[in-house]
Parts: structure tokens; sequence; C-alpha cells
């Protein structure tokens, strides 16, 4: 994306997700994804490189819902702060956690990339940190829909 379009989705977001706490829980989100991706340019390993990317294509696939998620809540309780609207709490909650566990999850796949030799049990680990991911943003999306 060249410097006007990434000012018009700039402007974009503004709009759609304000400036506050729905903004930065998205934009966490991201450079958590963001993250995730760098750490595959490093794997050796064509198997585990393999499992790590069918891993980060279904996180990406987490985006849009995340997106619609703050969108959702910007609406609902406006937010150009970092002040938590009560009756979104548990959205916050759910969306805090995701970004923290897809952060935890870039970390495994590191870990991995960084092993000597071949892993005996490949991504296992990975995958059940992104399950969590998963669970989080489902969470939100029902406390949101309460």
């Amino acid at each position: 994306m060249g410097f006007f379009g990434t000012v018009r989705q700039g402007r974009k977001d503004d709009i759609e997700l304000g400036k506050g706490l729905w903004r930065r829980a998205h934009d966490r989100f991201h450079r958590g994804l963001d993250r995730y991706h760098q750490v595959l340019e490093g794997v050796d390993d064509e198997q585990l490189y393999n499992e790590l990317v069918e891993i980060a294509n279904e996180l990406a696939e987490l985006s849009p819902r995340v997106r619609a998620i703050c969108v959702e809540a910007q609406k609902t309780s406006p937010s150009d702060g970092l002040d938590i609207p009560g009756p979104l709490a548990g959205v916050h909650r759910a969306l805090s956690k995701a970004g923290n566990s897809l952060a935890t999850t870039a970390e495994a796949a590191a870990m991995l990339r960084l092993a000597v030799g071949p892993v005996p049990v490949g991504a296992i680990s990975v995958r059940r940190r992104a399950e969590h991911v998963f669970e989080q943003i489902a969470d939100a999306e029902r406390q949101l829909h309460v």
C-alpha cells in the first residue's frame, strides 16, 4: 500500500474504530499477526514452515472478525480514550486476552524456529496457543451480541 493508501486507510480506521480503546485493541491484534509472520521468515525446516503457515493463515482469517467486533463496539460505546465502557468490559477483556494469546503464539513459533535439529512434535505447541486466540475472539463476539 502506497503513502496515500496508508493515509486513506488511517482515516477510515479513525472513522470506523475511533482513536481510543477499540482502535488500540484492533491495532494490537494486527501487530501480533505481523510479529507471527515475521517469525515465519526465519524457519528453515520445510515441514515445520508449512505447519506454521497453516496456523498463520487461520489466524489471519480472524482479522475481519476482530475488525467487525471493534467497529461494532465503537458504534455501541464510542471511545476516544482508554476508559473501558462497563457494558462492553467483557468484549474488551476477550480482545485483550486474544492479543496476549497471539503474542504468545508468535513467541512459541519463534522458539520452534530456534530449535536445533528436527522438531519431533511439529507445531503442536503453537497450535495449542493459537486455539486460545480463536476461543477468545469467539468469546468477544458472544459478549458483544449478548
